[in-house]
């Protein structure tokens, strides 16, 4: 009777350790089902290292190189290089013609040869093939023919390395309220396209009339600056006041 009761005491309790250890393998098969697997952090990529790499390396740098100084040519047509006068001319006998530094010229010569000193300027003269007369007053009249029926004189001088200038002075006297036809050859002869154009001009009282807009309309492709006139009868006293414009347009040598 006691060997029955044990038998059964000990199948009771190999069947209740069964029973616990088949819940715990539930609940831990259970727990594992239900708990999120976090992922692994990953170590920062290639590509943020390369925009770091980029962004270095796409900063502008600074150029060694310094750019080419501006070349200045001053342009002039003037009375006194145009027209037929003796070697012995005299100065002092018509306010159109000048001696400047012992060369014979005219009043926007003279103030063509001070914008040079004071810029650093190549000068050229604007001559035409066919002198004006050795009087003031005929030339007046010559002037005044070439206006009314359009002629426009041949040049005899030509600018042979425009291309190197980035800034031109352009002078001429007043004719008859406005530009002396020659002027308007020497715009037909030349591109001034991407230059800057500086007029400057003398007169008895008449300033540039109609010469700034003349100019902006042949060389639409240019910059046209209103540019600077002196009286003829000032002009040997300009030289401060041209030193000044000079230095104001930041030309000044």
């Amino acid at each position: 009777m006691k060997k029955i009761a044990a038998l059964t005491l000990a199948f009771l309790l190999i069947f209740s350790l069964a029973a616990c250890s088949n819940t715990q393998a539930e609940e831990s098969s259970q727990q594992t089902e239900s708990t999120p697997v976090e992922a692994p952090e990953t170590e920062p990529s290639q590509e943020a290292d390369n925009s770091d790499i980029s962004e270095a390396d796409a900063a502008p740098t600074e150029s060694n190189e310094e750019p080419a100084d501006s070349k200045i040519l001053i342009a002039y047509f003037t009375y006194g290089e145009n027209a037929e006068l003796p070697s012995d001319v005299d100065a002092s006998t018509t306010a159109s013609i000048q001696i400047f530094n012992g060369e014979v010229t005219g009043n926007t010569g003279v103030m063509a040869h001070m914008i040079a000193e004071a810029s650093g300027g190549e000068l050229f003269s604007i001559r035409t093939v066919e002198p004006y007369p050795d009087s003031y007053d005929a030339t007046i009249d010559v002037g005044q023919s070439e206006k009314n029926d359009g002629i426009r004189p041949e040049l005899s001088t030509h600018i042979e390395n425009l291309d190197q200038y980035d800034t031109v002075f352009v002078g001429f006297p007043n004719w008859w309220y406005g530009m002396p036809m020659v002027m308007y050859s020497f715009f037909d002869e030349y591109d001034f396209s991407g230059k800057t154009i500086i007029p400057f001009c003398t007169s008895g009282g008449s300033a540039f009339s109609d010469a700034v807009s003349e100019i902006t309309s042949m060389e639409p492709e240019a910059t046209v600056l209103e540019g600077l006139h002196i009286g003829g009868s000032s002009v040997n006293d300009a030289e401060s006041r041209v030193n000044e414009w000079v230095s104001e347009l930041g030309l000044s040598k």
